[in-house]
């Protein structure tokens, strides 16, 4: 992938304690309502909370987001967020972003890092401004390292400069991980005549797990959307299995084709095109997307909390 030089901002801040988060935040917000700009600020409640109060009535001129609602699954974040924002306002944007943070769990961080990578992709020709807070004291020394590949430019107290580890294909490459295996979890394989077969599976067998009814719904149209695409757009067939650990139901779709598009799934189709929702919608009602790719074949994990 290629980066396009224009007007696109992505600046990793990184901050120590509470007064840092503000003089990073509060500042950069207040010049994009001086300029005119459309806001949003995406991060955790508490955070969210914090930079309200400072802002005092220009709060009012913000739009307010939860990441921890919002982005649970970093997968959702560029489509239902970001471009969510940007795409309805014209001219320059400007957000904070704030993707991971302590309670991020070890399953989740490796798509918390494409997704910072890849947004320097998507945005690359945009007239938008990002600044992605990074709390050092308390997220771990290999996440403080990846802010650097996956932001040209880093803040902090000392001032902006430019990253010298820059590289956000490499980030993409360094998470695209084998998933580990379940210890049992029976496989169901499909094809085009099977298709409904492969939704039914998928229901009894989230059913038997413990699942919500309304997340058993959401789980079966995540296999439906997965499956077809296996179908339509893969090797014409593939493998789903479904089972619980202490955390999540898990769905896995295995096929023999392989995905070109890294952002596949992360951008809402243009207006108008038939197909290339699916991936979306997968995001939209998952807690969290995991994929494997690798030449000759696709592995989607999808988690859902009981």
């Amino acid at each position: 992938m290629t980066v396009t030089a224009g007007p696109f901002s992505h600046v990793g801040l990184l901050y120590s304690g509470d007064t840092e988060y503000l003089n990073g935040t509060v500042p950069y917000i207040l010049e994009g309502l001086k300029l005119a700009e459309p806001v949003a600020v995406a991060v955790p409640g508490r955070n969210l909370t914090l930079i309200e109060a400072a802002l005092g009535d220009s709060a009012a001129d913000v739009e307010l987001i939860d990441m921890t609602e919002a982005g649970r699954n970093p997968g959702r974040i560029l489509p239902g967020v970001l471009l969510a924002f940007a795409d309805n306002r014209p001219g320059p944007v400007r957000i904070v972003g704030e993707p991971v943070w302590a309670g991020r769990s070890a399953v989740e961080y490796p798509a918390c890092a494409q997704h910072e990578a890849l947004i320097n992709f998507a945005f690359g020709d945009r007239e938008l401004r990002m600044l992605c807070p990074y709390d050092r004291t308390r997220l771990k020394g290999d996440v403080l390292a990846d802010v650097g590949r996956t932001h040209p430019t880093l803040s902090g107290a000392d001032g902006d400069r430019p990253s010298g580890e820059y590289a956000p294909d490499a980030v993409v490459e360094k998470y695209n991980l084998p998933l580990p295996e379940p210890k049992a979890a029976e496989a169901f394989r499909f094809d085009i005549a099977r298709l409904s077969a492969v939704r039914n599976f998928a229901r009894e067998r989230a059913e038997e797990s413990g699942l919500a009814p309304d997340r058993v719904e959401d789980l079966v149209l995540a296999v439906a959307e997965l499956s077809a695409n296996s179908v339509l757009h893969g090797s014409g067939h593939g493998v789903v299995r479904v089972w619980r650990d202490e955390d999540h139901v898990l769905c896995e779709v295995v096929d023999e084709g392989t995905l070109s598009d890294p952002l596949a799934g992360r951008r809402p189709a243009p207006p108008g095109q038939i197909g290339g929702r699916g991936l979306v919608l997968v995001n939209q009602v998952a807690d969290l997307v995991r994929q494997y790719l690798r030449p000759g074949s696709t592995v989607t994990r999808i988690y859902f909390r009981p």
